[in-house]
């Protein structure tokens, strides 16, 4: 697979920037006009201001650090910067974005890197797909420099940690990008000035290339985790790497023509050994029964959750209530123990190294998955099982709203991947999902499969993929 697609971060890698406390302070005044303009009065003065703006955002920062989730504006304002002041919530929420937006361009001092525009213009003109990776709790500020820079043209994805809600190096938020842009990850080169978030999580996400551009600002923090694959100082460094990695020879392609393994992810890659079983004692414990009637009532829940109408959170709550869980505190709990089952995944034998040994035979391997669990928590799963960077795609049914065996998700994977139907394998275990892959060209292998289950091939352990005959 031949490179297709540029990403880089932004703050630190298309522009510089720094601070100091003087700075801050000079800006200081700005919230205070926009807090008085909206009719809230704190009563502090410019100083006391300054260390409830900065201390709030500290903290905000070491936990989205530890969480790698990325909050809303008015979720980070109430939550963590004015937390212990009683303000109207409603007041605050209209001019969060605001507030956060006049942080990001008044508490730093931002530059571009100059040699930008000339070296963005090269790269299109070699035909690559460029886009944006960026760590903001603003949803403004970054598309506000790209247009003030004159570059924001060149864009396409700009993907948001504060939209996304993940953030770097969360390799989820590298999949989404990828999958907007319509290239597989191992087609992907990424540019950041950070190795313990752009480096590390692109490599997690399986990027080509993890390049690092020296950036002279003290974090205060590590900064470790990954090797990058290249160091620049310049970005016009990176012209030269892009043009040989474009003069590189593409990968391997079966004498089937088969190019692509996709993978249905529970019940193949992993199992669980008594899913339900905990929910259910929490029931009998209540004394409460459960009926036929609300095993419909429960799938009708699963497929809103598994088509993003509801979140996972909500989908929980809707099972407990529908079997009659009322009590905040019990519903808490249910939760808690849907979770842990959810999360308590056993991998079949075989599939780190059998995955492993398809992607150094050069397959492009994908996940089309019905779930109602975001793409970080399957992939967190997969980084413990010792995988996590062999996916070029991951389709989720969670995020783009259809589920198997529609013939749109299938497509999906396969215009991510850059292939036609008869180029790729799909390998499931429910008779319908692989009726489905069969229908809209793909060739099909059935493993830990249903009774009814039809396929082109079968297969009674993961590890005997690799001795079937289409892929070897």
């Amino acid at each position: 697979m031949t490179l297709q697609a540029v990403f880089f971060d932004m703050g630190g890698t298309i522009e510089t920037f720094r601070h100091t406390r003087e700075l801050r302070l000079e800006a200081t005044p700005g919230i205070q006009q926009r807090l008085l303009s909206a009719g809230i009065d704190l009563h502090l003065g410019n100083e006391q201001l300054y260390q409830v703006v900065t201390g709030g955002l500290e903290h905000y920062h070491r936990w989205s650090m530890q969480t790698l989730d990325e909050l809303s504006p008015q979720r980070v304002w109430r939550e963590y910067i004015f937390v212990d002041y009683p303000l109207n919530p409603d007041r605050l929420d209209a001019i969060a974005e605001d507030l956060m937006l006049y942080i990001e361009t008044h508490f730093y001092q931002r530059q571009m890197r100059l040699e930008i525009p000339a070296v963005l213009d090269t790269i299109r003109q070699m035909g690559l797909k460029i886009g944006l990776i960026s760590n903001v709790c603003s949803r403004d500020q970054v598309p506000s420099n790209l247009n003030m820079y004159g570059i924001r043209h060149y864009f396409d994805p700009v993907v948001l940690s504060s939209e996304y809600g993940r953030r770097k190096p969360d390799p989820a938020i590298f999949h989404y990008a990828a999958r907007l842009a319509n290239v597989p990850t191992s087609a992907c080169a990424y540019v950041g000035d950070r190795i313990s978030r752009d480096i590390l999580g692109a490599h997690k996400a399986g990027y080509r290339l993890a390049i690092q551009i020296k950036h002279d600002f003290d974090h205060g923090e590590a900064d470790d985790g990954a090797t990058p694959d290249m160091i620049i100082s310049n970005m016009n460094e990176l012209v030269d790497i892009l043009y040989t990695e474009l003069s590189k020879s593409p990968d391997h392609t079966s004498s089937n023509g088969i190019r692509a393994i996709l993978f249905d992810a529970g019940d193949i890659l992993y199992h669980r050994l008594h899913m339900g079983c905990g929910l259910m004692q929490f029931l009998k414990e209540l004394e409460l029964e459960v009926t036929e009637f609300q095993a419909a009532e429960r799938k009708s829940l699963s497929h809103k959750a598994y088509q993003g109408q509801i979140n996972q959170d909500q989908y929980r709550e809707a099972v407990l209530r529908m079997y009659g869980v009322k009590l905040p505190e019990q519903i808490e709990r249910g939760k808690q123990i849907m979770a842990e089952e959810d999360n308590a995944v056993v991998f079949f034998e075989g599939v780190r190294d059998t995955l492993v040994a398809l992607k150094k035979k050069g397959y492009l391997l994908g996940i089309v998955t019905d779930t109602a669990n975001p793409v970080h928590v399957k992939l967190g799963w997969f980084e413990r099982g010792g995988f996590v960077n062999v996916w070029d795609s991951i389709i989720s049914s969670k995020e783009v709203g259809v589920q198997k065996p529609d013939a749109r998700i299938y497509h999906a994977a396969l215009q991510q991947l850059g292939l036609l139907a008869g180029q790729a394998v799909f390998i499931g275990h429910n008779a319908l999902e692989l009726e489905g892959a069969r229908a809209v060209g793909l060739k099909t292998i059935a493993f830990n499969y249903e009774q009814d289950a039809r396929a082109d091939y079968y297969i009674e352990r993961f590890t005997d993929l690799l001795e079937v005959p289409i892929v070897i």
